[in-house]
């Protein structure tokens, strides 16, 4: 398969890694040095694109894939304000698009895992819930598209809790998300519910960017020559 990276970060570059050793070849990369490369003909050279960049830029190049008439794989996170409108784009133009705030392997069942204690927590509201999670400085956004992820799953079961913050709060309603950056952290994850008389914590540590490469690339191999909007569920069977 002949993949496009709209992105040639640390992620990349490890994305790179992954895709050439499962037999697959790079015919673009763009990265901040060859902006001038980012475009539609040299996109369509791509059976895939996996875009990963940052939030300023993320809807301009996935719009972009999608006029290309590639397949895209997107990343990239803080930009959700825009996500569905991508998405519906995708839909117009009958095109293909998989969005997935982390592509581990490890992180989407621990996905599933936090929305079934959060079910099985529900009827319990004795139990505070928190969400914290740790990166690396140079994460970008706050809190993490997978924080928001994980909050968003609780959400869905836990209806007493309204919306999410990133900070610490007073309003039972309100779900915290605490954010960390610390130096070197790949990502931590953890979720917290605590009573007066014991605590459940449920936690994700990823040890480095292999994971997230691996399952983008995964999803890639997935969505090359289909039509549609995809998750990372989707490609996992979930």
């Amino acid at each position: 398969m002949k993949i496009a990276l709209i992105g040639y970060g640390k992620m990349g570059k490890a994305i790179e890694e992954i895709a050439v050793a499962r037999g697959h070849r790079i015919v673009l990369k763009v990265s901040i040095d060859n902006l001038e490369d980012n475009t539609i003909e040299k996109i369509r050279q791509a059976d895939a694109a996996i875009e990963f960049t940052g939030p300023e830029s993320a809807f301009d190049n996935v719009i972009r894939c999608l006029d290309a008439g590639v397949p895209v794989v997107s990343g990239s996170t803080g930009w959700l304000n825009r996500l569905e409108e991508a998405r519906e784009y995708a839909r117009k133009k009958n095109g293909s698009m998989l969005y997935a705030s982390n592509f581990s392997v490890g992180v989407n069942i621990f996905f599933e895992i936090n929305k079934r204690l959060a079910a099985l927590m529900a009827p319990h509201p004795e139990y505070e819930v928190q969400v914290t999670e740790i990166h690396h400085t140079e994460k970008k956004d706050s809190p993490s598209g997978t924080a928001i992820t994980l909050a968003e799953g609780i959400l869905e079961k836990i209806t007493r809790k309204k919306g999410w913050v990133n900070h610490i709060s007073d309003n039972l309603e309100e779900l915290e998300i605490i954010s960390e950056r610390v130096d070197p952290a790949p990502g931590t994850h953890s979720i917290n519910y605590h009573s007066d008389i014991d605590t459940i914590t449920i936690t994700h540590t990823a040890h480095n960017r292999k994971g997230f490469a691996t399952g983008a690339v995964l999803a890639a191999e997935f969505i090359a020559g289909k039509k549609g909007v995809y998750r990372m569920s989707d490609v996992l069977g979930f």
